[in-house]
């Protein structure tokens, strides 16, 4: 049935995480409303869901030009794309 993908185990932990990050962005815009907008360093009011989208997008972005630019090994474009998450859930 599902064997219209490639479930790899990398990609499953790929959907678990994103679904995973939604569910916790849910949960907290039940208990906290509002999405806890502010004003950060791009000038841009977000919310949690936008900070998220960015970061996602940032992260696709940071693999695909490693993987462009350098290949393998992909250790450091996930330690890129974690300080990059942290830092537009902190700054922007």
């Amino acid at each position: 049935m599902l064997g219209w993908m490639a479930w790899t185990l990398p990609t499953a932990l790929l959907f678990v995480g994103i679904f995973s990050a939604i569910g916790v962005l849910t949960a907290l815009e039940v208990k906290f409303p509002g999405g806890a907008a502010r004003r950060g360093v791009l000038g841009l009011e977000t919310t949690r869901g936008d900070r998220l989208f960015i970061t996602l997008l940032g992260t696709a972005y940071i693999f695909l030009a490693w993987l462009g630019l350098v290949g393998n090994p992909l250790w450091w474009p996930l330690a890129l794309s974690i300080g990059w998450g942290v830092f537009c859930f902190w700054k922007v």
